[in-house]
């Protein structure tokens, strides 16, 4: 909620607000350098807040002043979330995988969210022309130069940050599981890579003309995780697919951190589903080391304490009846 102005769960903050109240909110404090500077406030720490109405409204405030893009709140608290859900960045939708590599992205380079919002008007424009019985060429084509800059940047962009991801995954894979020594990333652009897109655009122009939107891309990019070549949703067993999620998640982290850009904070939830003892230790050693914040869901405390490195430090915090009681180590 703070990170996203909204639960992991859903859109719908409904189930969040206590019922008979109008609203609820978060409130919390950041210590990332890059965001105090961008924040304008000084010493190191930056108060944030996220108040949701049942209407859905929302207000944010960083560092006492009020903010309209959630794109400052998740650049202020960089978030990692691992789920049940995220099984889907192999088994779901090309979109999932899109939203993973771009939230890298966002994270590592300035210009890309400007883009990206260019690049989301520019195709919605075209794909309106698109879809009219009549087509203003020189509104048509006003919008599909536009595209076409928006749409290479962003390529670029996703590419420069897939070249340095690919073998900090590798790395991080070669610890967790070294008998997954054949798997692979492959990035998919969303176009012939033998095209520029402009040229793409050009080729495909007849077909998007008839079928009323455009076809090729940023919009159909894709990241590939393959095992010995063959799909890793297909391949692997369920404990194997949550290590590779896992690794995803933490070469995520840790290159943002190599590259400068802070750190970013763990919400993992269940972490001992699916995955055995030895597993669940090396995911937290990995995650020790790289000095972040985590937060760990689990039914029995002791499947936390038996894994986590004796040298990190651990808190544990009990919730019962709406209520959360800080509960002593040992």
């Amino acid at each position: 909620m703070l990170g996203m102005a909204r639960s992991f769960r859903g859109s719908s903050v409904k189930s969040l607000i206590n019922h008979g109240s109008g609203s609820c909110a978060v409130f919390g404090i950041t210590t990332q350098g890059s965001s105090v500077i961008k924040s304008g406030t000084t010493g190191g720490a930056v108060p944030i807040g996220v108040q949701r109405n049942r209407s859905g409204e929302a207000q944010i405030k960083i560092g006492g002043r009020p903010v309209r893009a959630v794109a400052e709140l998740a650049e202020q608290l960089p978030l990692q979330v691992i789920t049940a859900e995220s099984f889907g960045l192999l088994t779901g939708s090309p979109g999932a995988r899109r939203r993973y590599l771009d939230w890298g992205v966002f994270h590592v380079e300035q210009q890309f969210f400007s883009q990206w919002q260019r690049f989301q008007r520019s195709i919605k424009q075209r794909n309106n022309l698109l879809r009219r019985g009549k087509i203003s060429d020189q509104e048509l084509a006003a919008w599909t130069r536009d595209l076409a800059q928006t749409g290479a940047a962003i390529s670029t962009y996703r590419k420069d940050y897939f070249q340095k991801l690919a073998p900090c995954f590798k790395e991080i894979m070669a610890r967790l599981a070294p008998s997954l020594d054949e798997l692979e990333l492959r990035y998919q652009q969303g176009w012939d890579r033998q095209l520029t897109y402009s040229e793409a655009l050009a080729q495909g122009f007849a077909a998007d003309a008839e079928q009323g939107y455009t076809h090729s891309g940023p919009q159909r990019a894709d990241v590939r995780v393959l095992a010995g070549g063959h799909l890793a949703s297909e391949t692997l067993s369920r404990g194997q697919q949550k290590l590779v999620v896992c690794g995803l998640k933490l070469a995520q982290g840790r290159l943002m951190g190599e590259l400068g850009r802070g750190t970013c904070t763990y919400l993992i939830d269940d972490l001992p589903s699916e995955l055995d003892y030895t597993h669940s230790v090396m995911v937290c050693e990995l995650l020790a080391s790289m000095e972040a914040q985590v937060f760990i869901t689990c039914i029995d405390q002791r499947e936390i304490q038996s894994v986590w490195p004796e040298s990190g430090e651990l808190a544990m915090f009990h919730v019962e009846q709406g209520a959360v009681k800080h509960q002593s180590v040992g």
